[in-house]
């Protein structure tokens, strides 16, 4: 079995969690103005406890937000060698002069995020884009992008694999690091 170290137990996820929503309420307020997206599938995990953190920490709720499938948008979408599963994108509402939180669960070269944004853009032209992001993996970064919110930053070599572990009840979410990457 493949040796992992634990980054972020599941106490400190939660008040990871909890100072990122904290965060995001100093900076939105009653979210009026704004609009929180989740990048399909661990953007959306972590969005939807987010949300939940908003509800019950800071009593906020109703938060306009959706799911965006980025598959289609990537730039290497087409070197795969077997078929291209796609998640739904569920966006009920136009992002035009929004403020946009795109939440993702681990920023590593970049280019997820790049591709988010493309695929944004066909809901409309947000007034800003902002990143929330539970890991950042430094050093590793193809495209100029940073997060805004960020849980933790972590070094790793090319070779080394971040797995955040969702826990449905939310009672055991972890991150590890792997020493190599799953094929």
């Amino acid at each position: 079995m493949e040796k992992a170290k634990l980054i972020l137990d599941s106490k400190r996820f939660a008040l990871t969690i909890d100072r990122l929503s904290y965060e995001l309420v100093e900076n939105h307020g009653d979210f009026s103005h704004s609009c929180i997206i989740g990048i399909q599938d661990g953007g959306v995990i972590l969005m939807d406890k987010i949300l939940k953190a908003l509800n019950e920490k800071s009593n906020i709720s109703n938060i306009l937000n959706g799911k965006l499938d980025i598959t289609f948008y990537r730039d290497d979408f087409r070197k795969s060698s077997h078929p291209i599963k796609a998640s739904s994108t569920e966006m009920d509402f136009l992002v035009e002069g929004r403020r946009v939180i795109l939440v993702d669960d681990v920023l590593y070269t970049g280019r997820t995020i790049l591709a988010a944004m493309t695929a944004l853009l066909d809901f409309g032209r947000p007034a800003s884009i902002e990143l929330l992001t539970l890991i950042d993996r430094r050093f590793n970064r193809h495209i100029p992008i940073q997060a805004d919110y960020l849980g933790m930053a972590i070094d790793t070599m090319d070779h080394s694999y971040v797995k955040v572990e969702w826990d449905s009840k939310g009672n055991s979410d972890c991150v590890r690091m792997l020493k190599e990457k799953k094929n």
